[in-house]
């Protein structure tokens, strides 16, 4: 069982718990860079409303792209 760096609730992570099969987090969209190994495994509600949280913003970006 492995924890949340983010969030601290406990859940599977199976590469981080030495499972067979591939972790769940495989099946999420690619659309985040993966933190370094410093920040940990994130829980699927965690990393699910970080994936949501950036596609929103680069929609923003792209919508109303920054001057600066």
């Amino acid at each position: 069982m492995s924890v949340c760096s983010r969030c601290g609730a406990p859940f599977g992570c199976a590469m981080a718990d030495g499972g067979d099969a591939p972790c769940w987090c495989t099946e999420l969209p690619p659309v985040v860079p993966v933190p370094g190994a410093e920040a940990g495994c994130w829980c699927p509600a965690c990393l699910r409303a970080h994936i949501a949280a950036a596609a929103s913003d680069a929609a923003l970006e792209k919508r109303f792209p920054r001057d600066d």
